[in-house]
């Protein structure tokens, strides 16, 4: 079992690759039409949808893994350059979770809920390679039971974020959503270095 300051990074990991400031513009857009009582449900079913999808990776996303013969070491540095190349676009304002070309909103929002705003635009490929990596530090129940707890922690204030959109949106801006997600960005291209550091070394021992 890992430390706890290591439980607090992952959980501040895991909420940086969500990135739920990201996918407000989309949000907006797709619930345009809805009432305040509407868009609550809909970022209530957002956050049990992303906690759900990114628990089950913890629980047996590695099996998956190995069923295809891809090694954790391997995971890790390919799941690092796809964080690294989040990180960039987060940064240079080219993220997919912006509003463009979202014109109309969906005709059913439940559905939308899940895809796509649950799944991909925050559990997508970098949110569950990041649950995965970090599932596999170590071994045991209670490590499991603590990357969970981080998801669900994650999926929480996501939620939370959601289910204020409007005010969000309205106090900050496009502007302040743009800084945001460029932090949030900076901080994820941090984090794929480190997992492209140790997941090379793993790689390549020599190099150690």
């Amino acid at each position: 079992m890992l430390e706890l300051s290591e439980y607090v990074k992952i959980f501040i990991a895991i909420l940086a690759i969500l990135n739920p400031f990201g996918v407000l513009p989309v949000f907006l857009a797709l619930t345009g039409k809805s009432t305040e009582a509407e868009r609550k449900k809909i970022a209530r079913t957002v956050g049990l949808s992303v906690a759900s999808v990114l628990a089950l990776t913890a629980l047996v996303g590695d099996r998956i893994l190995g069923l295809f013969g891809i090694s954790i070491a391997s995971f890790q540095v390919g799941g690092s350059i796809l964080l690294l190349l989040m990180a960039i676009s987060m940064m240079f304002a080219k993220e997919t979770k912006g509003a463009d070309g979202v014109a109309e909103p969906a005709p059913d929002l439940r559905s939308a809920a899940v895809v796509p705003l649950s799944v991909p635009l925050l559990a997508g490929p970098g949110s569950i390679s990041t649950v995965i990596i970090y599932a596999n530090l170590t071994t045991g129940p209670l490590h499991i039971g603590l990357i969970i707890l981080c998801v669900i922690l994650a999926s929480f204030i996501t939620w939370i974020i959601l289910r204020t959109a409007t005010r969000i949106g309205r106090i900050i801006g496009p502007l302040g959503l743009s800084i945001v997600s460029r932090l949030m960005g900076l901080l994820l291209a941090a984090i794929a270095v480190e997992f492209f550091t140790k997941g090379i070394v793993r790689l390549l021992p020599g190099l150690a």
